[in-house]
């Protein structure tokens, strides 16, 4: 059975918004169907390593039979494919550049845990850059064990983000 699941992507090395859409591209090889993207966001490193470039972010509705579990895979190897170092691996920077980030964000109505996930994303009510583009595709959104985005955006102070460009291209 086919599930909605939303993705984040993020870039901030080389063409990010490139890198973006090729992602877009790469995901359907992976059995993930992209059915929209948010506009692109331009936003500040959080985290660990904030002396970096800007991030492009944005957000995918996507369709697909994938478990939680086959989806994370698809994801890492998406990441994989564009040279990203993954946690685990020598040279891998917590929250450091990277090429892409693909995050599974929400699959369905789905609360999953296991030591390689979990759902919802635990970042998913916390981060500006993650909650406004994920509005902007569903805006009513509730997040399943956590109530409504909206409230949760409302709660977060700072964390700019700035419309850098148009939803990415989402055609076969």
């Amino acid at each position: 059975m086919n599930e909605i699941a939303y993705l984040g992507l993020g870039s901030n090395v080389g063409d990010r918004r490139v890198n973006l859409q090729a992602t877009v591209e790469c995901l359907w090889a992976h059995d993930v169907v992209v059915l929209a993207s948010s506009s692109v966001y331009e936003t500040e490193p959080v985290g660990e390593v904030l002396d970096q470039r800007a991030f492009f972010n944005a957000v995918l509705r996507v369709e697909t039979a994938l478990g939680p579990e086959q989806l994370l895979d698809a994801c890492k190897a998406v990441e994989r494919a564009f040279g990203r170092t993954l946690a685990g691996e020598d040279g891998y920077v917590k929250h450091g550049p990277r090429p892409i980030d693909v995050d599974l964000l929400l699959l369905g109505e789905l609360e999953y845990s296991s030591e390689r996930l979990v759902l919802p994303h635990r970042e998913v009510t916390s981060r500006r850059f993650v909650l406004v583009p994920l509005l902007e595709l569903a805006p009513g959104l509730m997040v399943p064990g956590r109530g409504p985005a909206a409230d949760a955006l409302a709660r977060i102070d700072g964390q700019d983000v700035v419309v850098a460009g148009p939803p990415l291209e989402v055609g076969p």
